[in-house]
């Protein structure tokens, strides 16, 4: 695990979820270091979120922010539960390094250089709970059967006939305690429903999200695998090259060797004409003994003379 490079505030990404409306969310990143850092921002789901910057760089103990907008939602979701996250790679890189010069090989685990990765998470922060999974306490709900007891009259061929004053009483107490259990019933099976409704929902929702990370992470391999075919393209291309030029220099080499061997050869065939043409005498170099002394002769007896 590397040293950590940059200071994150704050480390979390928190977004107001309301229908309809974008929510931005702003990180201030800060330089721990003498030296200058890049920055790189990824996301889970890159479609959701608009990242501006997601590439920088920060001067040595200095600070930089980027902005975080979550996209128009077409409606409020019903679980707040949010699986995604943020990925802020940091990496130390020479004086004078341009944002355009920035790449993902920057960022890589292997390339010798202190890297630091942190992980934000993303907090959902909902307007008032919707009524449908609102508790349905304190909700009034019509009596059915103290409607029937009330204004109906049981159909038969008998007349009916008034209640006694104590049957009367009895009813009228049956009534109340009959209309408590059905609203308390009611009551319970709406909170039940809408209970397995949200449990649904959220279940529902998990599993797309699992769906878009595992698109992401297969969408980001596939351009890493791209991206390295294409290097590695590049390099049997450019040692492809290199191999015609050294095949044109290594002929070119071969064909002045024969040409050198071909006047090698011409020159000793020609040294052993001109000795056949002598016919094996010898040469004398240089004047011959007898020439020396008379000229030495000569040379004394002028000298004489002249004294």
């Amino acid at each position: 695990m590397s040293a950590e490079l940059l200071d994150i505030h704050p480390r979390e990404l928190c977004f107001t979820v309301e229908a309809k409306k974008q929510s931005s969310c702003s990180i201030q990143l800060g330089n721990k270091t003498d030296q200058h850092v890049a920055y790189k921002v990824k996301t889970t789901s890159p479609k959701k979120y608009c990242v501006r910057p997601n590439v920088g760089i920060i001067k040595p103990n200095g600070k930089s922010d980027f902005t975080v907008t979550m996209q128009v939602q077409c409606a409020a979701p019903l679980d707040l539960q949010c699986k995604d996250k943020f990925l802020i790679q940091s990496a130390v890189i020479p004086f004078g390094t341009a944002e355009e010069d920035i790449t993902s090989d920057m960022f890589a685990k292997d390339s010798g250089k202190p890297i630091d990765e942190r992980k934000l998470r993303v907090i959902l922060v909902g307007l008032p709970q919707s009524p449908v999974l609102a508790p349905v306490t304190g909700i009034t709900y019509q009596d059915p059967l103290h409607g029937i007891l009330q204004n109906d009259k049981i159909p038969s061929g008998v007349e009916n006939l008034a209640p006694t004053h104590k049957e009367s009483e009895g009813l009228k107490n049956a009534k109340p305690a009959v209309a408590i259990r059905l609203n308390s019933d009611a009551g319970t099976i709406l909170t039940d429903d809408a209970n397995e409704l949200a449990i649904a929902t959220s279940t529902d929702t998990r599993e797309v999200n699992n769906v878009e990370e595992m698109k992401l992470f297969k969408n980001e391999m596939e351009d890493d695998l791209r991206k390295e075919f294409e290097e590695l393209k590049s390099k049997v291309d450019a040692l492809g090259s290199k191999l015609v030029e050294a095949e044109l220099i290594i002929a070119k080499l071969t064909e002045e060797r024969m040409k050198t061997m071909q006047e090698k050869e011409m020159v000793k065939r020609e040294l052993a004409l001109m000795k056949h043409r002598l016919g094996g005498k010898t040469v004398h170099m240089g004047f011959p003994l007898l020439y020396i002394c008379m000229v030495a002769l000569i040379s004394l007896s002028v000298g004489y003379l002249m004294q």
